[in-house]
C-alpha cells in the first residue's frame, strides 16, 4: 500500500511539475503557430500555393520538429545536465571541463562558442516579445480593419505592462501561466481538428517523400524557405535551458503528450485550410477561427505571447546572473523576487535595456512578418553551438567514442548547419540586429573576463605571500586594536593589497584578521557541508575560501553562518570589512588595446558595489582606494 502511495505521489508531482512546465518552458514554442506557416509562403520565396507546394512545407514543418525537438533536444541533448541544470552556460561549463594535452586550447575554444551561443539568446529574448506580442495583437485587423491604426499602440501598451511587471516577480502570477497554456495548446489542436476534417488529404504531408520533392521541385526556393519553417522550433532552446527549473521527465512528459500533438494538429489544419482557400494565406492562424471565436482567440493569444515574452525575459534574468558568478559579467543589481525559488529573480538595467530593444523593434519594423525576416538567426547559432558543446561532453563526459558521436552530432549538425545558411539570407533583411546585439554582449563578456584577469594579475604583483607576510608582522609586531577585520580578496593564497597598504600606513592591525575569498565551481549548486573551507594560518589570523555554484548568489549573513557552523564566530556589530575599491588607469601595458581597457574601466566604475551585491552592513565596511595600470 505504501509503495501504491508513493508511486501515486511521485505521478501527481510529475503532472504538477509538468504544469508548471507548460506555462514557463514551451510559451515561445506554442505560440509559433501564429506566424510561421504564413512567413514560408512570404511573397519574398515566391512559391505557388499549390498542394504539392503547402503539402511540401507542411512535412518540412513535421520532420523539423520531429528530428530537432524531439530527437536532438528531447532524448540527446537533455541528458547532458550539469547536477540537474541546463542551458548552454551549463552545457559550456561541462564540455569545457576537459583532459589531455590540449585541454588548454580546447577549453578555451569551448568556452568561446558557450559565451557568443549565449550572447546570441540575448538577441533572441529581444525579438521573441516583439514579434510574439505584435502578432497576436494584429489579430484584430481581422476582426474589423478599423483596428490597424491601434495594433501598433496596443503593442507597445501590453510589452509596456509586461516589463512593468518584473519588478513584482512572476511568483504570484506563475500559477495561472500553466492553465492558460493549457487552454492554448487544448484551442490549437480543437482548431486544427476542425480545419484537417474538411480535407484529410493534408495528413499526407506526414510522408518524408513531401519534403524531399518539394526541396529537389522549388531549388534554392525550397532551401531559402527552411529559414521560415525554423520559426516552428525558435522555442527548442528554452525547453533544455529550463530543465533545472522542472527535470526532465516533466517537460518530456508535457512535449509528448499535450505540446507537439496540439502543434501538429494546428500547423496541419492550417495546412487544410490553405488547401482549401489559397487566399487564407494572409493570415491562417486566425482564419481558422470561426467568426464568433476571433475576439477570444485575439485575447488568448496576447496571454499566451505575454507568457512566451516572460520565459524569454526571465532566461535573459538567468543567463545573467550565471555570466555575473561565472567572471563575465560585471556585478550588476540583481533583486530576489522570491524567498522560496532561487530562479525567481528580477535585473532592473538589463530589463528596460530589453525593454527599450523591444520597443525599438515594434516601432521599426512595425509588423510580425518583417520582424520575421529578422527572426531565427540567433536561434540558429545558438542550436548549431548547441551541437558542437554536446559533442564534447559525449565524448569527454559519457563515454561514447569517437566514431558513434561523430554520427550523431554530425547529423545534427548538418541539420542545423542546414537552417543556419538558410537564415543567413535574413541578415541584410533585418537579421543583421540579433547578430549585432549577440556580437556586442560577447564583447563585452570577453572584455570583462580578460580585464579582471589582467587586474588580478596587477594586483598579484603587490602581494606578498602569506609566510612573508606571517614573518614580518612576528618580526615587527603591529599595534593591535579590538575588534574583527576582514579583508575581502580575489586571491586565495597571497595577501590582500588593503591589508598591506593598512599594515603600511597605518600600522595598526585589528586582534582578529580573516582573508575571505568567494570562488565559482563549474557546477550549479555547492552542497552546504562543502561551502566554506577555513585554515587558522597563525592564531586568530585565518583564510577562508568559501564555494559558490553558477546558480547562487553570495550573501555575507549566510557566509558568516557557515563559519559558525565551523565554531568560528564572527560578531557583525563587531566586524569590520575591508574591501578594495581600484581605480582602473588604462596605458599602454601590454595586456588588452587602450580603447579595450578604457572600455573595461567604464565597466568596472559602474559595476556594482560588493557592499550592496554582498548584502555587507554599509556602515561596516571600509573601502580602500587602489590606482591600478593595466
Amino acid at each position: 500500500m505504501d509503495i501504491n502511495n508513493h508511486h501515486a505521489k511521485q505521478t501527481r508531482n510529475i503532472w504538477i511539475l509538468g504544469l508548471g512546465a507548460l506555462g514557463v518552458v514551451f510559451g515561445d514554442i506554442g505560440t509559433s503557430p501564429l506566424y510561421a506557416l504564413r512567413e514560408c509562403f512570404g511573397a519574398e520565396y515566391g512559391l505557388p500555393l499549390s498542394p504539392e507546394n503547402i503539402l511540401g512545407v507542411l512535412s518540412l514543418i513535421f520532420w523539423t520538429m520531429i528530428i530537432v525537438i524531439c530527437f536532438k533536444y528531447m532524448l540527446v541533448v537533455m541528458r547532458a545536465d550539469n547536477k540537474g541544470e541546463g542551458g548552454i552556460l551549463s552545457l559550456m561549463s561541462m564540455a569545457s571541463k576537459t583532459e589531455g594535452r590540449d585541454t588548454g586550447l580546447r577549453r578555451m575554444v569551448m568556452i568561446t562558442f558557450g559565451l557568443f551561443g549565449a550572447a546570441l539568446l540575448y538577441g533572441d529574448g529581444v525579438i521573441t516579445p516583439a514579434i510574439s506580442v505584435l502578432s497576436a495583437i494584429e489579430g484584430l485587423y481581422y476582426l474589423t480593419p478599423a483596428f490597424e491604426p491601434y495594433v501598433i499602440p496596443l503593442t507597445i501598451f501590453v510589452l509596456n505592462a509586461l516589463f512593468l511587471m518584473q519588478r513584482f516577480g512572476t511568483g504570484r502570477i506563475g500559477v495561472i501561466f500553466g492553465p492558460i497554456l493549457l487552454l492554448w495548446f487544448t484551442s490549437l489542436g480543437v482548431l486544427g481538428v476542425n480545419s484537417i476534417f474538411t480535407n484529410p488529404a493534408v495528413l499526407m504531408a506526414i510522408s518524408p517523400l513531401h519534403a524531399i520533392n518539394f526541396c529537389i521541385q522549388n531549388g534554392i526556393h525550397g532551401f531559402l524557405v527552411l529559414g521560415s519553417v525554423f520559426l516552428v522550433v525558435t522555442g527548442g532552446e528554452a525547453l533544455y535551458a529550463d530543465m533545472g527549473h522542472f527535470g526532465r521527465a516533466p517537460i518530456r512528459l508535457v512535449w509528448f503528450l499535450i505540446a507537439l500533438p496540439a502543434l501538429i494538429l494546428n500547423y496541419f489544419g492550417q495546412g487544410a485550410l490553405l488547401l482549401n482557400n489559397p487566399e487564407a494565406v494572409s493570415n491562417p492562424f486566425y482564419m481558422l477561427a470561426p467568426t464568433w471565436a476571433l475576439m477570444p482567440m485575439v485575447i488568448l493569444s496576447t496571454l499566451a505571447t505575454v507568457i512566451a515574452s516572460q520565459a524569454l525575459i526571465s532566461g535573459a534574468f538567468s543567463i545573467t546572473r550565471q555570466a555575473v558568478q561565472m567572471g563575465f559579467c560585471p556585478r550588476i543589481s540583481i533583486v530576489h523576487t522570491s524567498s522560496r525559488e532561487i530562479g525567481q529573480i528580477y535585473i532592473p538595467a538589463l530589463n528596460w535595456a530589453l525593454f527599450a530593444g523591444v520597443i525599438w523593434l515594434v516601432l521599426t519594423f512595425k509588423t510580425s512578418s518583417n520582424l520575421a525576416a529578422a527572426y531565427g538567426i540567433a536561434v540558429t547559432g545558438t542550436m548549431v553551438i548547441t551541437t558542437i558543446l554536446a559533442f564534447e561532453v559525449a565524448i569527454h563526459r559519457w563515454g561514447w567514442g569517437f566514431g558513434r558521436a561523430a554520427v550523431l552530432f554530425g547529423f545534427f549538425l548538418i541539420i542545423d548547419l542546414a537552417f543556419f545558411s538558410a537564415n543567413a539570407m535574413k541578415i541584410a533583411h533585418g537579421g543583421w540586429v540579433p547578430l549585432l546585439i549577440g556580437a556586442f554582449i560577447y564583447f563585452l563578456m570577453v572584455t570583462w573576463h580578460k580585464g579582471r584577469r589582467i587586474l588580478y594579475s596587477r594586483l598579484k604583483e603587490r602581494s606578498v605571500s602569506v609566510e612573508e607576510f606571517c614573518k614580518m608582522i612576528l618580526r615587527q609586531p603591529p599595534l593591535r586594536v579590538t575588534g574583527t577585520a576582514i579583508y575581502m580578496s580575489g586571491d586565495a593564497s597571497g595577501i590582500p593589497v588593503p591589508l598591506l597598504h593598512n599594515i603600511k600606513h597605518n600600522k595598526v592591525l585589528h586582534e582578529r584578521v580573516a582573508l575571505l575569498t568567494i570562488q565559482t565551481k563549474d557546477e550549479p549548486f555547492v552542497p552546504k557541508k562543502d561551502r566554506v573551507v577555513i585554515q587558522e594560518i597563525i592564531p586568530n589570523f585565518y583564510r577562508i575560501i568559501v564555494y559558490y555554484g553558477f546558480m547562487e548568489i553570495p550573501k555575507m549573513k549566510h557566509i558568516l553562518e557557515a563559519c559558525r557552523q565551523r565554531d568560528i564566530h564572527f560578531n557583525v556589530q563587531e566586524t569590520t570589512f575591508v574591501l578594495g575599491r581600484e581605480t582602473i588607469l588604462p596605458s599602454s601595458t601590454p595586456g588588452m588595446s587602450l580603447w579595450r581597457e578604457k572600455i573595461f574601466a567604464i565597466m568596472s566604475k559602474n559595476a556594482q558595489r560588493p557592499t550592496a551585491f554582498f548584502k555587507i552592513p554599509p556602515n561596516q565596511v571600509i573601502e580602500v582606494g587602489i590606482q591600478v595600470e593595466i
